[in-house]
């Protein structure tokens, strides 16, 4: 007898409740930078200035992500979460009052932004637990895809939304507005319940390797998080000397917007597609769609008409789209929840390192050689590295996952089982 399907995950009440608070939140979040690079260059005058800013919330997020992962597997994730929301609204608020202000203070916004910076190093982490803590195994592939069908429409919308709001009520009230974005979604998280596997007691050293140990032993993981981390170092040279050369090649803003749009929509369009696929080797079937970022960078360097350079990029984003959601879910059903935090916070480690050596490396390599040596060394780098996936065992076999096995030897307690309509 051939068993029901399990429901959609959205007609479970905790899940709806969190779906809905990480949308808000989002979409928030996607008009902050537009906001931020325009408050603070019209305050200072200086992209030095906005570097420093931008520096500030990057690094504590960077040194502090393997600790949130271990803080994420000891405590609940829903605790962790409505932690960092309300840390991240006051930060967001505190900002966008001195921005409002009319005399906003360099270092006071960086000082927000990097402890912003440092709430999202916990907060990362914790979404995979927030999921499988909420969610039945069966569901969570569907999970993974509206989420990533939100996120991709927010990268969509939030542009233009952010340009709304500048050109309206000004940068300062975006921040504001991402403020009660946080505020709403600690509001969901506080009315639903997560399931948590305990962390037994042991020193922060202990619990960091025992994370790293977990990567080491899954070839398919840690060999796919290098392919991720240099797509990641790929798309800063791209989106570094993209505009430049969007100016200095095709139709200025006109080609840089199509650019950026029909990426978003590819983006979307390969989370939508994700939601409905069943590949029979996901993380095989991801990597190698990951590949296809080399086809814009190619593309780019080499000064192919402007149409297909747009369409190459649409294709690339929508490989990029059909990852995430396929890839989380992978990593949520392998991993033992004991463990998990600590695991995504290695990806989220070695995938944003990439992105500041990029940052640095493009601009020089483009003053010495031209722009178009470090966009094929990028695409080289890209290409080589998510292809290469394939040759690894782990990643040629695995197929789609089975539960992670139960934790042995440690009780599994639940701060509550999520309510069902």
């Amino acid at each position: 007898m051939i068993p029901p399907p399990p429901p959609h995950p959205l007609r479970t009440r905790a899940f709806r409740l969190l779906f809905i608070g990480r949308s808000l939140s989002l979409l928030g979040d996607a008009v902050i930078p537009a906001s931020l690079a325009l408050a603070v260059y019209l305050a200072t005058g200086s992209t030095a200035d906005l570097a420093l800013v931008l520096g500030c919330s990057m690094v504590p997020r960077l040194l502090l992500l393997p600790v949130g992962g271990v803080i994420g597997d000891r405590l609940n994730a829903r605790t962790v979460a409505l932690a960092t929301d309300l840390v991240r609204c006051a930060t967001q608020l505190f900002v966008g009052v001195e921005l409002l202000g009319g005399e906003p203070r360099l270092w006071q916004i960086a000082l927000a932004e990097a402890i912003g910076g440092a709430a999202s190093a916990f907060a990362m982490p914790v979404l995979a637990p927030l999921l499988t803590g909420t969610v039945g195994e069966g569901g969570l592939g569907r999970a993974n895809a509206l989420m990533g069908v939100v996120s991709s429409a927010t990268r969509v919308g939030g542009p233009a939304l952010a340009g709304a709001l500048i050109l309206t009520i000004g940068p300062g009230w975006a921040f504001v507005l991402d403020s009660a974005s946080f505020a709403l979604s600690a509001a969901l998280l506080s009315a639903i319940r997560v399931r948590h596997v305990p962390l037994a007691r042991s020193s922060l050293t202990a619990d960091l390797k025992e994370g790293w140990s977990e990567v080491r032993s899954r070839d398919w993981y840690w060999t796919s998080l290098f392919a991720h981390s240099a797509w990641n170092g790929a798309a800063a040279v791209l989106m570094t000397l993209g505009p430049a050369i969007a100016f200095e090649e095709f139709d200025g803003r006109t080609f840089w917007l199509a650019f950026l749009q029909t990426g978003a929509v590819g983006l979307l369009l390969g989370s939508l597609a994700a939601g409905r696929a069943r590949p029979r080797r996901p993380v095989l079937t991801a990597n190698l769609g990951l590949a296809t970022y080399a086809l814009p960078l190619t593309l780019l360097a080499l000064s192919a008409p402007a149409p297909l350079v747009i369409a190459a990029y649409g294709i690339a984003q929508a490989g990029l789209g059909f990852l995430s959601p396929v890839w989380e879910t992978v990593v949520q059903s392998a991993v033992p929840a004991h463990v998990l935090a600590r695991v995504t916070s290695y990806d989220w480690l070695l995938s944003l390192a990439a992105m500041p050596l990029g940052y640095a490396l493009a601009p020089l390599a483009a003053d010495a050689w031209g722009p178009g040596v470090p966009l094929l060394a990028a695409a080289v780098v890209v290409g080589g590295a998510c292809l290469a996936t394939a040759a690894v065992p782990g990643v040629r076999r695995f197929g789609r996952p089975a539960p992670a096995a139960p934790v042995p030897d440690r009780p599994t307690c639940d701060s509550g089982s999520p309510v069902a309509d």
